[in-house]
């Protein structure tokens, strides 16, 4: 697939995917005779893995990091496991504060709804 098609595919510019590619999110892809990149697969796959890491709230770094260790080999699979052990708790203390952030915007709702009903806002 050229690029353009991954972009539509994916919905993301051309550019995201060169720069995941520049940053390491992603292995290098492979090319034509001419040059244009061809994803395969195996290319598609590490795409949607980077779009789904980053829209979880990893960094570029850990990503990329991901990524060397993984084309290392088997090797590194303790080191892989840590990594993404080391994220998962990451994102569970922002999503801890996210689940605070929603309970308490449902408050402040709940007591908004019943004041529309009641005409007075008490907290």
């Amino acid at each position: 697939m050229t690029i353009s098609e991954v972009s539509r595919l994916y919905n993301i510019s051309a550019d995201t995917l060169r720069y995941y590619e520049k940053a390491g999110m992603i292995p290098p892809v492979g090319r034509t005779d001419g040059g244009i990149r061809d994803y395969g697969e195996a290319d598609c796959s590490w795409v949607e893995l980077a779009i789904c890491l980053r829209s979880a709230g990893l960094s570029v770094e850990a990503i990329a990091e991901y990524v060397r260790l993984s084309l290392e080999g088997e090797d590194t699979i303790t080191p892989r496991l840590l990594l993404l052990k080391e994220q998962r708790e990451l994102l569970m203390g922002k999503y801890e504060k996210m689940r605070l952030a929603m309970e308490r915007l449902d408050y402040k709702i709940l007591k908004y709804e019943q004041a529309q009903k009641s005409g007075v806002l008490e907290w």
